[in-house]
């Protein structure tokens, strides 16, 4: 139980201080707050997710390996900088939030093959479905009511 306890605390305070550390290079829309990339375990309920605007992403086929979640809406031209760099990997599955609707790019600033999810989307095995090798460069992730 000390062990759970020190590791939650442990992430808070890492994301804590890389949020106040970073500085960021993604646009949003007019009145919008910037995206929010959290790296949390799985089990995890987190306000953010809430709202049902978020996208998960997985290093590995079904759903499987490390885990970033991106929360809307968000625009990400590049994830070469900032606090972007979390999703700059082989991406091989993804979920879509019921509230979200994700548009990933095989290029920076939304460059050439595109493949977008809808909402409740589920999606392993990307490497072959995206036919881009799973190198995803940018990204938009748009919110419904």
């Amino acid at each position: 139980m000390k062990h759970t306890a020190y590791l939650g605390a442990a992430l808070v305070s890492v994301t804590l201080a890389l949020g106040a550390c970073s500085t960021t290079s993604v646009t949003t829309a007019a009145n919008q707050p910037d995206p929010t990339i959290l790296l949390i375990p799985v089990q995890v309920n987190d306000p953010a997710l809430a709202t049902g605007c978020w996208a998960q992403f997985y290093s590995d086929r079904d759903f499987q390996g490390d885990m970033a979640t991106l929360v809307g809406p968000a625009v990400i031209e590049t994830v070469d900088k900032d606090s972007a760099k979390a999703l700059k990997r082989a991406i091989d599955s993804v979920s879509v939030g019921p509230k979200a609707t994700l548009q990933v790019y095989e290029h920076s600033m939304f460059r050439d093959r595109t493949a977008t999810f809808a909402p409740n989307t589920r999606a392993g095995g990307l490497v072959q479905r995206l036919g881009f090798g799973g190198r995803i460069e940018s990204m938009k992730l748009s919110c419904t009511s």
